[in-house]
């Protein structure tokens, strides 16, 4: 009798405690690199395989950019970030933060209903460096860098954007100028001599590491292994010491951008080179931070989603696909930065237990801004009309129940350099010529050249897809449907002129 009575006090309190959430972010993860997303994948991916059985996977989910920096301020705000009327993606010190200091943010919403939050991982919004005579540093690369005064707090960390803790890097952690770690707002060992890029691994997917600044603390091979210990850690932290109190954990990865540094157990493991590794790696550590839930008795009150910050890179597509015969971008055309499909169109997959039917599919079009809105009806949060202005409410999706119309009206993409597109239903709009990012006039054995389509409507200002019934974007109709066109560049003038979505 007394074991029901306390299993029964143990699912009161459950019922009472609302979700806890954990968004899990990988960095340039294509919608081919996973094999619950296409069957000729050459990479083991078992635990994502398995929170897709357990959960919904998205197969029309979409960055809200192209590149990394806008679509996480879009991932945090809800809001696409063109509309701050600032293109950039940072290096070294780079800032301010992209983030004003007004905007309500997802972190902050959570912790408006009572819940500890934390950031583990890549940060990238941008933050602000001082020298020592207090001025901002505005030098990006190494001579800025070098500039820093370490007895001085770092400005625009997750700490004042409605993190309780932070503990990461502030832009790409092994490409950048500025190899250290932040905690909360300081770096407590900070870089002592430059890195030497001729002991670095020598292949196709180790030269995007620049030679920056780099701390003792800080192992290339590492630092995913430090931010899931620090996220265990944290998860620990809250059943241990606040049982009753919801939480929002970020694991924001460095996998799988480039360079490919997986560390060393993982290291010829998945039997396609240096960045298949790095994928398996990814994998493993999704699966860590789910057995951690479930070890800790939480798993069944927790949402987890998992998604990407765009699509996959250029020498990670050409490599992988010569020698692995691997597509990370598969199905899709386009890779990283490009406006076409596998520039943007990335996993994102959900579990709920008790609400998301286990192993559903859904082809409804998403955003990563709609996890913003998506939190907030969840927990029962308000925002106001200045915020969240992309977001939409995805728990009708979730919940399974049949509907009349999509959840969103239209999807908006952005490139780095803020050119636009627009989706309604099977037809997309491009309103620009070209990728929008990278050069596919180039004809090397390194440049997306080797794969150009010949534009089917040359002298178009534009381009119009079908994706029902073109879905690899080869031919352009925008000659032949000039009332789709009028329509769609119609919407995407007004959501720009109105500053919203929804």
């Amino acid at each position: 009798m007394r074991l029901i009575l306390a299993l029964l006090a143990t699912l009161q309190v459950v019922a009472a405690t609302p979700p806890n959430i954990v968004f899990i972010l990988a960095d340039d993860l294509g919608y081919g690199d996973l094999a619950c997303y296409n069957p000729d994948s050459k990479i083991p991916t078992p635990n994502l395989n398995k929170l897709a059985s357990e959960g919904m996977r998205f197969t029309d989910a979409h960055s809200p950019a192209t590149v990394c920096t806008p679509t996480r301020y879009s991932l945090l705000t809800g809001r696409m970030c063109f509309r701050t009327g600032r293109s950039r993606v940072f290096s070294g010190v780079g800032g301010p933060c992209l983030i004003e200091k007004d905007r309500l943010t997802l972190p902050a919403m959570l912790k408006t209903k009572g819940y500890s939050t934390a950031l583990f991982g890549k940060w990238h919004v941008g933050m602000s460096f001082f020298d020592k005579e207090g001025e901002r540093i505005s030098d990006q690369g190494l001579k800025g860098v070098r500039q820093i005064d370490y007895s001085r707090p770092v400005g625009g960390s997750p700490i004042e954007f409605g993190f309780d803790e932070f503990y990461g890097t502030v832009c790409c952690p092994t490409t950048d100028w500025l190899y250290a770690y932040i905690d909360g707002d300081r770096i407590p060992v900070p870089p002592t001599s430059q890195i030497d890029k001729r002991m670095l691994p020598k292949h196709p997917y180790a030269n995007d590491c620049r030679p920056g600044m780099i701390a003792p603390n800080f192992d290339l091979e590492k630092v995913d292994l430090v931010f899931l210990e620090k996220s265990k850690a944290f998860l620990k932290a809250q059943v241990k010491k606040s049982p009753r109190k919801p939480f929002f954990l970020m694991h924001s990865m460095q996998a799988v951008h480039l360079p490919s540094f997986p560390a060393k157990q993982f290291q010829g493991k998945s039997g396609s080179g240096p960045h298949g590794d790095f994928i398996y790696q990814m994998d493993w550590v999704v699966g860590e931070l789910m057995k951690t839930m479930e070890d800790l008795g939480i798993a069944e009150n927790t949402i987890v989603m998992f998604g990407s910050d765009n699509g996959p890179e250029v020498p990670s597509v050409i490599a992988m696909r010569r020698d692995h015969g691997h597509d990370g971008a598969k199905p899709w055309r386009g890779v990283k930065r490009d406006q076409w499909e596998g520039g943007h169109r990335t996993p994102f997959i959900v579990k709920w237990p008790g609400v998301v039917k286990p192993g559903s599919v859904t082809g409804e079009i998403v955003s990563l801004t709609d996890v913003f809105a998506t939190c907030a009806k969840t927990v029962g949060a308000k925002f106001p009309a200045n915020a969240g202005e992309d977001s939409f409410d995805l728990s009708p999706v979730l919940e399974g129940g049949k509907r009349k119309k999509p959840i969103r009206p239209y999807l908006l993409q952005q490139t780095f350099a803020m050119k636009l597109s627009i989706r309604q239903g099977d037809w997309k709009y491009i309103d620009h010529k070209g990728s929008g990012g990278n050069n596919y006039e180039k004809e090397n054995e390194w440049s997306m050249g080797q794969f150009a389509i010949s534009d089917t409507d040359p002298k178009a200002p534009g381009q119009l897809y079908n994706l029902k019934e073109d879905p690899g974007e080869a031919i352009n109709l925008y000659s032949k449907y000039p009332r789709v066109v009028t329509k769609l560049k119609g919407l995407l003038e007004e959501s720009k002129k109105s500053g919203r979505t929804r």
